[in-house]
């Protein structure tokens, strides 16, 4: 058997964070070699997330840890403003960041993949890592050259802070490389409540509910005379994105430059 890709994980008393340990420790491809927390350190990673311990002590040094640890692949679902420094560290030492944190920019995703591209190594940041939400962008990406008019709805919790979600804007863009741009509708449309249509992206809608109770689901919602097409994925619990972490922890290792995009490694 191959030797282990080593892994370290950013975040990992959040929610997100805590699947990831938990998958990494699961997968007999993956090893768990350093865990990080802001606020939280010397409490066994395995046991922190409700496993047996695993001997990784929680440490809220990244750079440190990255280091010390001689991590092959750093994942972090942290919040942007923590990401792009992460992600920049990662680099520095040589380490692939697995990124699924929104809110990067083009300019900043431009700027790491110059720095892979200079180190050699891969990265990537990807809106969503459930294959499902990616066949779904894959699906309305070819629907998009029979049915020009469409819009996307993206159910999240209320404490979600960006909206439109990173997976619509996603799918939005994908759409769009398929869609001539035209402002669709009505040309004498009004709203009589500002924000009632929703957000405008190249001439169609993108809508964001949020709502207690919901987690996280997506459809697009395709019209032509006399009939419509609906996709949709429904993710209910965050272990939906784990096999797709665990692909990109693999595939990180075998390219050189920086992702945007997990549909990349979805054929």
């Amino acid at each position: 058997m191959s030797e282990r890709i080593k892994v370290a994980v950013a975040g990992a008393y959040g929610k997100m964070g805590r699947e990831v340990v938990k998958m990494v420790l699961n997968d007999p491809e993956l090893e768990l070699v350093a865990a990080v927390n802001r606020t939280t350190e010397g409490e066994d990673a395995g046991v922190a997330v409700g496993m047996k311990p695993c001997g990784i002590a929680v440490t809220n040094d990244l750079e440190l840890a990255l280091v010390e640890s001689g991590a092959d692949v750093l994942v972090d679902f942290t919040l942007p403003h923590s990401a792009v420094l992460h992600t920049e560290i990662a680099i520095k030492h040589g380490v692939r960041p697995v990124i699924g944190t929104t809110g990067f920019t083009p300019e900043q995703i431009e700027e790491l993949d110059k720095l892979c591209q200079e180190k050699g190594i891969g990265g990537l940041i990807a809106p969503n890592f459930s294959i499902g939400a990616i066949l779904m962008m894959k699906f309305a990406a070819q629907a998009a050259k029979y049915f020009p008019h469409v819009e996307i709805i993206e159910y999240h919790g209320d404490q979600k802070l960006d909206a439109p979600s990173g997976t619509a804007v996603k799918t939005a863009e994908i759409i769009a490389q398929n869609r001539d741009e035209f402002r669709q509708g009505n040309p004498s449309e009004e709203e009589t409540i500002d924000g009632a249509r929703g957000a405008l992206y190249e001439g169609f809608r993108i809508h964001s509910v949020r709502l207690p109770g919901v987690f996280a689901q997506q459809e697009v919602i395709f019209g032509a005379a006399g009939q419509s097409l609906k996709i949709r994925n429904d993710s209910y619990e965050r272990s939906s994105y784990m096999p797709g972490v665990s692909v990109a922890c693999k595939k990180v290792m075998t390219y050189t430059g920086m992702i945007y995009g997990f549909e990349h490694f979805v054929e």
